[in-house]
């Protein structure tokens, strides 16, 4: 029975042929199909490689097809509304149709298990206030800084050209401009395709030095003062770790390094293009400090943050100490979560690797009030948020402002497709293929690119007059609930801990924190457990 099919195939070649010869010439069409099939199972029993395919010759390659289409078929087919990962049906529908200026509303109820243990929400207030007729905005930069930057609460998170197409950066970095949010480069470099259209820059430089490096790798002063000097360079982000693959170094092929990328990169061509797990620049929290101190300096005195997602909590409190005992602070961080996203990374580290937006975000916002830090250092967020009430609720529990990367790619036609590491895009978005990013129009998705961040902010608007508010900066733990169990539900504030100012530097009350503050050293990023 293994055999079946490959027995008709050879069976029914040879009567064709006979019958081709004896009865009719017709009979010869047949073979167009017969022979392929035939010789496909003949190897099939003569190759090594798949054993399926031997044992099952021909039909065995049904199970090739259906491997192939899997995930179209169980995200056009299978999943429901809210069931699909990493973005459901019902969020990737309302990024689509606020793209698209289309309202986002939802008829005859929610489809949420409002009982279940993942369930959140907003409280509303009996004095709900007026709409505010602004988009919210907050101010980044500390005492030291000469060219504070006013950024929306909402904007575009790293991703690199390499890893989104050409056209794909301007339609963004276009939407950009025209909404008054930044678009932050990756640690890609700063390219033509992010100058062109003038949006507002965070110029992300991670452990490659991209744009800024020397032919070994180091870190180079003066490529870095000439590319933050141009004005569309609003703040600088120094990159530790991301979310989805923390801890984690990179190789770009030389084989895949066009003369563009190099130029951008400031990289060899006919080499491998190495982005090691650490920074080179610097080996222990104090190190991070002066070198957050020199590239402010060299930017002439515009914002310096860091991005990290939060892996041993130690770490990040030696940061602190470092920050206490040479008084310099980063004007900004970014708090990154391993739920995020990127467009390849082991299984391992994006399943497992880093701690979630949530935690990480609460246990940096906490760290720096019991710091008594929290005040002069501005914290942003990225980990999944696209809707209003997931930036309500990132802002609540300690971010002053959000930034998104697979949001604004849905605004630009990406379809979760998951083939960002294939060259093979779909829809233009993450490929390099010059045949396929055409199909991207740059002025329709710069315009939807525009609409999702503009539709997006107006609905936070109402959620925050909804919620009694003037401002998102009044947001704060108590105002968003969750589910603790089936009967059960809770505050941020009364399901977690928050550390009220300066108590780190005092007799701390939670023995997690007082721990690990204890054991914390700005001269090591390695805590030394006794």
């Amino acid at each position: 029975m293994r055999y079946l099919v490959y027995i008709l195939t050879i069976i029914l070649t040879v009567l064709s042929l006979i019958l081709g010869l004896a009865v009719d010439h017709d009979f010869f069409w047949s073979l167009l199909v017969l022979i392929p099939l035939a010789l496909l199972g003949t190897w099939d029993l003569m190759q090594t490689r798949h054993s399926i395919t031997r044992n099952y010759p021909i039909i065995a390659h049904l199970r090739f097809l259906f491997e192939m289409i899997r995930p179209e078929i169980h995200q056009y087919f299978v999943e429901s509304n809210i069931d699909g990962r990493p973005f459901n049906n019902d969020e990737r529908s309302l990024i689509y149709e606020r793209a698209k200026n289309i309202d986002g509303l939802k008829p005859f109820g929610t489809e949420l298990d409002i009982y279940g243990d993942e369930y959140e929400w907003l409280n509303h207030s009996m004095a709900p206030r007026p709409k505010s007729k602004e988009l919210f905005r907050t101010t980044v930069g500390g005492p030291e800084c000469k060219q504070p930057y006013s950024c929306s609460i909402l904007n575009i998170s790293a991703m690199s050209f390499g890893a989104l197409s050409p056209n794909a950066l301007l339609a963004l970095n276009a939407g950009a401009k025209r909404g008054g949010f930044y678009h932050c480069t990756g640690e890609g470099g700063v390219s033509p395709y992010h100058l062109k259209n003038g949006g507002d820059l965070v110029w992300q430089i991670g452990t490659g030095y991209f744009g800024c490096r020397n032919n070994d790798g180091t870190f180079n002063p003066d490529l870095f003062r000439e590319q933050a000097s141009h004005d569309a360079v609003k703040m600088i982000e120094i990159k530790l770790s991301q979310g989805a693959k923390p801890g984690h170094g990179g190789v770009l092929p030389a084989a895949k390094i066009t003369a563009e990328i190099a130029s951008t990169r400031k990289i060899l061509m006919g080499q491998d293009c190495v982005s090691p797990p650490g920074h080179n620049t610097f080996s222990n929290p104090i190190g991070l400090c002066e070198y957050v101190a020199q590239l402010r300096d060299l930017s002439g005195g515009k914002p310096i943050g860091f991005k990290l997602c939060i892996g041993h909590p130690g770490e990040f409190l030696s940061v602190c100490k470092a920050m206490l005992q040479t008084g310099i602070l980063p004007d900004f961080i970014t708090v990154d979560g391993g739920e995020g996203g990127t467009g390849a990374a082991p299984l391992e580290f994006s399943d497992n690797m880093g701690m979630p937006l949530r935690g990480g975000l609460m246990f940096v916002h906490n760290a720096l009030v019991g710091c008594n830090l929290r005040d002069k250092i501005k914290v942003a967020a990225s980990g999944k948020v696209s809707s209003a009430f997931t930036l309500a609720r990132t802002l609540a529990i300690g971010a002053d402002w959000c930034n998104a990367a697979r949001g604004f790619m849905m605004a630009v036609g990406c379809i979760q497709a998951q083939k960002c590491h294939t060259n093979t895009c779909p829809v233009g978005v993450a490929t390099q293929d010059p045949g396929r990013q055409k199909a991207l129009n740059v002025e329709d998705k710069s315009t939807r690119t525009f609409n999702f961040h503009k539709n997006t902010m107006e609905a936070f608007a109402d959620v925050i007059a909804a919620a009694g508010l003037d401002h998102p900066s009044e947001l704060r733990p108590w105002h968003v609930y969750l589910r603790t169990g089936r009967t059960k539900m809770a505050s941020y504030h009364e399901a977690f801990d928050f550390l009220k100012p300066g108590e780190l530097l005092e007799d701390c009350p939670y023995p997690v924190y007082k721990k690990v503050w204890d054991l914390a050293s700005a001269d090591s990023f390695q805590i030394q457990h006794h």
